[in-house]
């Protein structure tokens, strides 16, 4: 009985030993922290996922677009060949077909910084395999007139004898044929023909279109204010900074100048020995370039942290260093550009608003 009693004054459970508290609260603490990284793997991998697939919807979405409008041009230039429109109407159907190539280099261009280069590659070509077709077809329906690609819209001076630049309604790519052609000049406001002059101007509170800065040499051009397109052309140790472009800027046939600028989209051709400080939407395209170096855009002014806003350029994307060489196919960097040193690079360059 006695037994029975000494038993029943026996604890029921044996205190846990501190040291046993300490090892249960680090054992919950590494499943809390496993938990909470599982977590953020599995929160990381949907968001990836989300992201590719809007990725792939877009670019699926601009396949489907350029295919429909590659073929429809293809059917017309087919058309023309098999059956001749008449005389007089041979221009007209012409020029349609232009207009729908530029139509669809616009396509290219607005779509361009949220596809993979190598579908940028490959519409480009393809709307430089249908300029030609076009060129060709020129050749036989009108074998007496010169024919290049025009703007819906554009006017032309044939007084001029300088050379366009030949973009379309987007900055479209030059084609060899076009390279070697004699244009004729944009008929838009610019600046041409000058020599070791500081050449200001200030679109605040303007509305200017195209903008074109043609024949200079050693001189330096400073724009304050936005314009929707750049045309820059044949300048020799010049020294250009400018505001933001709203559409597109086309660089051609420069040497020994330096380029500060912002744009959606930027393209350089016949380029050697230049320095460009950019701020882009999308990939900046060089061909037929040399010796060129790239550095993130560096110009200021009392505003233009508004106008870069208002331009859809207020952030900087990190593409100015994604160069995409034309002439270069292969796998490996690029000969022709490379980034330039940050020791080498120019301050900011700051513009002031009454120079304009």
């Amino acid at each position: 009985m006695a037994d029975d009693d000494g038993a029943s004054s026996i604890p029921n459970s044996i205190p846990p030993h501190p040291s046993d508290s300490s090892l249960q609260k680090k054992h919950a603490s590494v499943i809390e922290r496993l938990a909470n990284r599982n977590q953020t793997r599995l929160e990381n991998s949907i968001t990836r996922r989300s992201e590719s697939d809007s990725s792939s919807s877009s670019t699926s979405s601009f396949l489907v677009r350029f295919s429909d409008s590659k073929r429809a041009i293809e059917s017309d230039l087919a058309q023309c060949r098999l059956t001749p429109p008449e005389p007089s109407q041979v221009r007209s159907h012409l020029d349609g077909i232009s207009a729908s190539i530029s139509d669809l280099e616009k396509l290219v261009a607005e779509t361009s910084y949220s596809l993979p280069s190598y579908e940028v590659r490959a519409s480009l070509k393809s709307i430089s395999e249908l300029k030609q077709s076009l060129e060709d077809l020129n050749s036989e329906l009108l074998p007496k007139k010169k024919f290049s690609f025009k703007n819906k819209g554009t006017k032309k001076d044939t007084k001029s004898e300088s050379k366009d630049l030949g973009l379309g309604n987007a900055g479209s790519m030059l084609t060899n044929k076009q390279q070697q052609a004699s244009y004729i000049a944009r008929d838009s406001p610019g600046i041409r023909d000058k020599d070791g002059e500081v050449l200001v101007k200030n679109f605040k509170g303007s509305d200017v279109g195209e903008f074109t800065i043609s024949g200079l040499s050693s001189c330096e051009v400073k724009l304050i204010g936005s314009v929707r397109a750049l045309f820059i052309h044949k300048l020799r140790n010049c020294k250009v900074y400018t505001g933001p472009v709203m559409g597109s800027i086309l660089i051609d046939d420069v040497e020994g100048c330096t380029f500060a600028m912002a744009s959606h989209q930027i393209r350089i051709h016949n380029a050697k020995n230049s320095d460009f400080y950019l701020r882009v939407r999308s990939r900046p395209i060089i061909e037929d370039s040399s010796s060129v170096r790239f550095a993130p855009y560096c110009v200021s002014y009392e505003g233009i942290e508004e106008d870069l806003k208002d331009a859809s350029l207020g952030e900087e994307t990190g593409n100015w260093e994604n160069v995409d060489d034309f002439r270069w196919l292969r796998a490996v960097h690029s000969p022709n550009w490379s980034i330039l040193a940050a020791d080498e690079r120019i301050d900011t360059v700051k513009i002031s608003s009454t120079e304009g």
